[in-house]
């Protein structure tokens, strides 16, 4: 293992500030596998400084004076990332006017960062793959194989293991790259380090804007200690240059300090409502999943069909009402099976709290049974099968007419007689157009 002594010395060397047992841990290994070729697999949050580390290894090997060069895969589009890494020849694809060297061609005796590279598509990780295993790729548009000497160092800030397990990644890059692995912990974790980077940056920025140093009063050493920096040391050094620039007090308390501390929501679990606790109608309707809510709405459209054909059929058996009796409706709701679906026909109480309300009136008159008018500008109405109706138990008498031509008729003959034969206002309670009752009257022969 390398000395403390050394280790402070490779720290000011790359500008790394802390003295946390887990960053001197990560830098030892660095130092340790720098002089190898061996793959390295950065591990680590975003911001925590995991590029500091790709430094140090490509520093310290033998490739010190070949070129380093560190490449977000993240950032670079799913169809050009190919063209990048591994370059094209000319008219390979739609502006390639020229041919072009890519990445790991220039970088031949040298080092290559790949940042992010759980991001990196997985047609690219298998050229990725055959360059870790021969040092081979192929240009894009080529079909001429080239070498190249080329030490790969990637970094990510995703699980590479449960994206294997998912299909996301390759299994084979990842043992390939993960070679040794290193894991550079989160600011959160590596105790009173926040404080030392906090005085770092802020000489930093006291030298960029000709200003004193800002610094922390115990209070809000304290307030700074405690808040979990999801954005690690890029959050922390965005925070310092803001005090910096926007505080007239160069002494920072805990309430000034608090202003640049964005609120953290609490990592709480959701409260789960007891059976035997009350529930409000808007908590009933937040404590159900979308599928439950879509069940609900199915319920109730066949809650409403049924009624819709419980009207039918009292008008269809000629007694001059709509109106509904509650008898023919509910033996309806308990028999038919929910249209278009295969539930049940009624819901389980348990899982839905609120009753299926009906858009349908008990009390209907004839005049708003618009939906056995027939007009081309009307939306067109479904029919359905009336002899799949069951447990409806009803008499026609021999000399009843059954024709919906007839019962059509009728309708706008009373519509006429309510309102004086005022087509307009007729039109309006069967809830069509009065130039379509104008053609119905004509198609039935209708005297007004």
């Amino acid at each position: 293992m390398f000395s403390e002594e050394e280790v402070q010395s490779i720290k000011q060397r790359f500008g790394i500030v802390g003295n946390s047992n887990l960053l001197n841990h990560a830098i030892q290994v660095a130092m340790q596998v720098a002089p190898t070729d061996m793959s390295v697999l950065i591990t680590g949050e975003s911001g925590s400084g995991k590029e500091s580390f790709s430094k140090i290894i490509h520093h310290l090997s033998a490739r010190k004076h070949g070129q380093f060069i560190a490449v977000n895969t993240g950032a670079i589009p799913e169809g050009t990332i190919d063209s990048e890494l591994f370059g094209h020849e000319k008219g390979s694809f739609t502006g390639a006017s020229e041919a072009r060297k890519g990445y790991f061609e220039v970088t031949d005796g040298g080092t290559i960062f790949l940042d992010e590279i759980g991001e990196m598509p997985l047609g690219t990780q298998a050229r990725l793959l055959r360059v870790l295993e021969n040092g081979e790729f192929i240009r894009v548009g080529s079909s001429k194989v080239q070498k190249t000497n080329v030490r790969v160092v990637a970094a990510t800030n995703v699980n590479l293991v449960k994206a294997v397990e998912k299909g996301d990644f390759r299994e084979d890059l990842y043992y390939r790259l993960n070679t040794v692995p290193i894991f550079v912990p989160p600011l959160r974790e590596r105790g009173r380090d926040s404080l030392l980077l906090f005085r770092k940056f802020a000489a930093d920025f006291s030298d960029k804007y000709h200003m004193t140093p800002v610094s922390l009063d115990p209070s809000a050493q304290e307030v700074l200690l405690k808040y979990r920096f999801p954005g690690n040391i890029r959050q922390l050094r965005n925070m310092v240059e803001q005090v910096s620039v926007l505080e007239m007090n160069r002494k920072i308390d805990a309430e000034t300090l608090k202003k640049y501390i964005p609120k953290e929501a609490p990592n709480l679990p959701s409260v789960i409502r007891h059976n035997n606790e009350p529930e409000t109608e808007r908590t009933s309707f937040d404590n159900m999943s979308e599928r439950d809510l879509l069940y609900k709405v199915l319920f109730e459209m066949r809650r409403d069909m049924t009624e819709m054909k419980g009207m039918i059929m009292e008008l269809m058996r000629g007694k001059g009402s709509a109106t509904p009796s509650t008898a023919p409706a509910a033996s309806t709701s308990s028999n038919l099976p929910m249209l278009g679906t295969g539930y049940p026909s009624s819901p389980n109480p348990s899982n839905y709290n609120a009753e299926p309300t009906s858009g349908f009136s008990n009390k209907v008159e004839p005049e708003e049974h618009s939906s056995l008018l027939y007009s081309e500008e009307e939306d067109e109405i479904d029919t359905y099968d009336l002899t799949t109706v069951e447990d409806i138990s009803h008499e026609t008498e021999p000399d009843e007419s059954l024709s919906i031509e007839k019962t059509e008729k009728d309708l706008i003959i009373r519509a006429l007689r309510k309102n004086n034969n005022k087509r307009r206002y007729a039109a309006q309670d069967l809830g069509i157009s009065e130039r379509t009752l104008y053609r119905k009257i004509k198609q039935y022969e209708i005297d007004q």
